[in-house]
């Protein structure tokens, strides 16, 4: 068990003993309030505290607000010298700033009593590109800004940075990452799932000039929706991954792709790490009821090695790796980033690239990680869609990050949320429960939604900064 997920654990036991002690302590005023005050108090403060832990504190942290942010960075990364003086952020006399650079600020936020409700936020203003960046409620320690967007304004020294439900202390650090370029590029992005690459690398993607999507498994599991249509357990679960299937062929083509280079593996969701452990047995559906992944392969544009038996195993999905990078000879490979993407399939997707390349003739020059599910925040990236994205929660000094962080217009989002659109999984309306908790959260602690869509990931990804980790 690593440091990260033994805390995890502790602040898990002891969310969970508080959540007990709270109950316990709630049942006893309850009963002492209908026996001493009237018969009717017990309901309304039930439902008051209910509607309370739905407003404020339903977030799902596995870290305390309090606690720092504990990022290193690549060795000789440069450090512009800055200064925080009455909300201004200033560069030293004659600093200069390298163009496209990715630039991480290090400050203290600290909440205020509002900040506990409210969650809190730190604008940029001066410039053409204002920007609001948010924090965990009750927030008191070390975070990071991204001023990818802010170079120049930052240049003529009339950044502006100003808190909201909080302050920003102490002396900031800055540091300067060069730009990482995605034009004029051959670009491969691994999708364990269907919309995994529109989420994390629409903007990159669509700007590249050659693009390659390669989509790893059908994702027809969790088909309750499908259901609701009157088809059994297997018929929905087939239907959706078929449905998947040809998202992940067909939605590339809004920004561009040729159908040439949009591929679908057709593996088995959450099979993948038990295909790993048994690389020549096969892993069949959970709930499709198959043992063939060429169902969910028939519209790829050719053949490929895990074509030949249709056998859901390890060995035929590293072939088919193979086969697909030294076709596509990419620059650069998106994938998912191990170390903050805890998806299972997300991290066997991770090491299936890195064992496919081993010994391979063509190696891709930068290989560029994303992180679509986070271990310890399930609200990150905080705030609203349209809003920039600070570095997220991460508690490992010990290994280096090296953040690249690339614009998205707001022509280059709408263009984003309308492809996240038209995939089939991401259009069925939330749980009652879900909707009626932001409801709440938007009339209460002032939380709005997007305006793309109902499904989180609307708010979560359509944004103007694309965040990706060099490997």
């Amino acid at each position: 068990m690593n440091a990260s997920t033994s805390r995890k654990q502790q602040l898990l036991k002891r969310h969970r003993r508080n959540k007990r002690i709270g109950l316990m302590f709630a049942l006893v005023v309850l009963v002492m309030s209908g026996v001493v005050v009237a018969w009717w108090l017990p309901l309304v403060l039930a439902v008051s505290g209910w509607v309370a832990h739905e407003a404020w504190f339903a977030d799902h942290l596995f870290y305390s607000p309090k606690d720092d942010y504990q990022y290193s960075f690549p060795p000789f990364t440069q450090q512009p010298k800055v200064h925080l003086n009455a909300g201004r952020l200033r560069l030293d006399e004659g600093v200069m700033l390298d163009e496209g650079a990715t630039l991480v600020l290090a400050l203290r936020i600290k909440s205020n009593w509002l900040g506990r409700f409210i969650d809190p936020v730190v604008e940029l203003s001066g410039g053409e590109h204002p920007d609001r960046q948010t924090f965990e409620r009750g927030v008191n320690g070390l975070r990071y800004l991204n001023l990818s967007e802010q170079g120049d304004v930052l240049s003529r020294g009339e950044l502006r940075l100003r808190g909201r439900f909080c302050r920003v202390q102490g002396e900031p650090t800055l540091w300067s990452f060069a730009a990482e370029e995605a034009k004029h590029r051959r670009v491969m992005v691994i999708a364990p799932h269907a919309d995994d690459a529109e989420l994390a690398a629409f903007g990159l993607y669509s700007r590249a000039d050659d693009t390659w999507i390669v989509t790893l498994t059908a994702g027809e599991i969790e088909a309750e929706h499908y259901r609701k249509m009157g088809l059994d357990r297997i018929e929905a679960a087939r239907l959706k991954g078929r449905l998947r299937a040809w998202d992940s062929i067909a939605v590339p083509r809004w920004a561009g792709v040729p159908q040439a280079n949009c591929v679908q593996l057709g593996y088995f969701c959450l099979q993948l790490a038990a295909m790993q452990a048994a690389p020549g047995h096969p892993q069949g559906s959970r709930e499709a009821d198959l043992s063939d992944t060429r169902l969910f392969r028939q519209l790829n544009p050719f053949t490929l090695p895990g074509d030949a038996d249709g056998a859901p195993t390890w060995n035929n999905l590293l072939a088919d790796l193979r086969e697909l990078i030294i076709r596509a000879c990419p620059d650069v490979v998106v994938l998912p980033h191990p170390a903050l993407d805890p998806h299972p399939d997300h991290v066997c997707a991770h090491d299936a690239v890195i064992q496919a390349l081993e010994g391979l003739e063509w190696q891709p020059a930068v290989l560029l990680g994303y992180a679509n599910h986070l271990h310890d925040n399930d609200r990150w990236p905080m705030g609203d869609a349209g809003a920039g994205v600070a570095l997220p929660p991460y508690f490992d000094p010990i290994r280096p990050m090296h953040p690249i962080s690339l614009p998205l217009g707001l022509a280059g989002q709408r263009d984003k949320a309308m492809a996240l659109g038209m995939m089939h999984d991401l259009q069925p309306p939330a749980p009652f429960k879900r909707r009626l908790r932001r409801h709440i959260q938007r009339i209460l602690a002032g939380r709005g939604g997007s305006p793309y869509g109902e499904n989180e990931f609307f708010r979560k990804a359509v944004r103007r900064h694309e965040l990706f980790w060099r490997l």
